[in-house]
């Protein structure tokens, strides 16, 4: 990938960015989607489809006063000033590290439910779509992430869903990209208590069958430091990226019971106390 035009997240200083909001405009389409990825950067629209007229033309105003000063770049494409981020610090989990504490083993013993890969992504994204305080998931961004996923033969990311099932019932998932050997967390749903977490710690023990260990989970959430999530500054984050974004992985979709991930004996990804940041990751100070 290279040139303007495939690649235009390449020329950016995503290390050196003041703020956590790298650029703004772009095309939101599955290569600039691969072009951000790989350089550590997604897309999170300031107004979503749920938002009026006015909520959107406040969104404009503030981004054109940053491009307007310099201060963020205005990259070219068809789809608006959508802003791009690369938090600081960024906030991750490590696949192996991942905290299931003694509720969550005791419900992955006892619902009875399935999980899966990528035998429901747009069903998945809906359901991440559908909150009641409202969603930056727009349609644009549904195309693009869908358009990635159906590509037969993806170069340098690819974007994939993890499915919660009770019986024939989608209850929870996530859905993501996977650069390599890190996945990248767009965002989760449930419809029964813990299925999201159901669903991440489901990913995390099929990343580690396919030889990966990163989980990017972009901002810390109370949610997800149950789970273990820790907090890195973004140049150890983007050093960890570019070591691993062309290390192949390939993650098993096969329909399996969750109950397998809750162990009686100790060890595994069950874990029952927080996990310490370790490998190319340096937590940040919280």
């Amino acid at each position: 990938m290279t040139g303007v035009a495939t690649d235009p997240f390449a020329a950016l200083e995503v290390a050196a960015a003041r703020r956590s909001v790298v650029a703004f405009g772009g095309t939101l389409d599955a290569a600039t989607l691969v072009s951000a990825y790989r350089a550590g950067c997604f897309p999170w629209p300031d107004s979503g489809p749920d938002d009026g007229p006015a909520e959107r033309r406040a969104a404009d105003r503030r981004a054109r006063a940053l491009v307007r000063r310099g201060a963020v770049p205005l990259l070219p494409g068809a789809d608006g000033l959508v802003p791009w981020f690369s938090p600081e610090p960024r906030a991750v989990l490590l696949a192996d590290e991942v905290v299931v504490r003694r509720s969550l083993r005791a419900r992955l013993r006892s619902c009875g439910w399935t999980a899966t890969v990528d035998s429901a992504f747009d069903d998945v994204v809906s359901g991440c779509a559908d909150r009641t305080e409202g969603t930056w998931i727009t349609d644009r961004m549904r195309q693009a992430y869908g358009d990635l996923h159906r590509q037969r033969a993806p170069a340098g990311a690819s974007a994939h869903s993890v499915e919660v099932w009770d019986g024939t019932t989608l209850v929870g998932g996530l859905y993501g990209v996977l650069v390599g050997q890190v996945f990248c967390g767009e965002s989760m749903f449930h419809r029964a208590t813990d299925a999201s977490k159901v669903a991440l710690v489901e990913l995390a023990a099929r990343l580690l069958e396919a030889g990966g260990r990163l989980i990017d989970v972009q901002q810390e959430t109370s949610h997800l430091s149950s789970l273990g999530q820790v907090l890195v500054r973004r140049e150890d984050y983007l050093d960890a990226l570019r070591l691993l974004r062309d290390r192949p992985a390939v993650l098993a979709t096969d329909r399996r019971p969750v109950a397998r991930l809750a162990p009686r004996s100790a060890g595994g990804i069950a874990q029952s106390a927080p996990g310490r940041p370790g490998g190319s990751i340096s937590p940040a100070a919280r």
